[in-house]
């Protein structure tokens, strides 16, 4: 009989031959671990990437939607400004005498292209265009276009003493260059001195 029960049960394992599951699972556990932690990284670096990029499109974006609505007319209000300076030399074409001595309807005629050139002058205004002051000035060749010397002792060299054609402005960008004639011979004009820095 002992045979027998030797039969009945089962040959127990040895121990030692067979090593428990749980020992063997870690290793590919840990390098798909590991594998998804590299890919969650590179697509939390992509993702940061394009958000950054998507927010300097719409940085850029906005910058030209402000330019083109500043400087957008900026072609055709520089075409516009020969009809301004035209009106002006049609004004300045008559004399001050001949006005005095003018019938009725001539001068509701220059009236009217006064005030034609007035109203013409604050629409370009109410669209950003402004005139720019250069008489008596020191020239600037970011604003102003040279044309000529005039020899002026009184005056420091380098200053605006006679505006030929006016220049103009769109917001902060030159439309049209002032062009002047400029003053030499004077005494050279003192560089303002830099700001005291506290």
């Amino acid at each position: 009989m002992s045979e027998q029960n030797n039969s009945d049960t089962p040959p127990q394992p040895d121990a030692a031959s067979e090593s428990p599951p749980a020992e063997t699972a870690p290793a590919p556990q840990a390098a798909e671990l590991a594998a998804l932690r590299a890919d969650n990284a590179e697509m939390k670096d992509r993702l940061l990437r394009a958000l950054a990029e998507m927010e300097n499109l719409r940085r850029r974006t906005e910058r030209e939607v402000a330019d083109a609505r500043a400087y957008g007319m900026a072609n055709f209000a520089r075409e516009a400004l020969a009809l301004a300076d035209n009106l002006r030399r049609a004004l300045e074409a008559f004399p001050a005498a001949a006005r005095e001595a003018a019938e009725p309807h001539v001068l509701a005629l220059l009236e009217g292209v006064e005030l034609t050139e007035r109203d013409f002058v604050s629409r370009l205004a109410r669209f950003g265009v402004k005139k720019m002051e250069a008489l008596g000035a020191r020239f600037d060749p970011n604003q102003h276009e040279a044309l000529f010397e005039i020899p002026d002792e009184s005056q420091p060299a380098g200053t605006i003493a006679q505006v030929v054609e006016p220049g103009y402005a769109i917001g902060e960008r030159v439309l049209r260059p002032a062009k002047v004639g400029v003053t030499r011979g004077g005494p050279k004009s003192a560089v303002p001195a830099p700001a005291a820095q506290e």
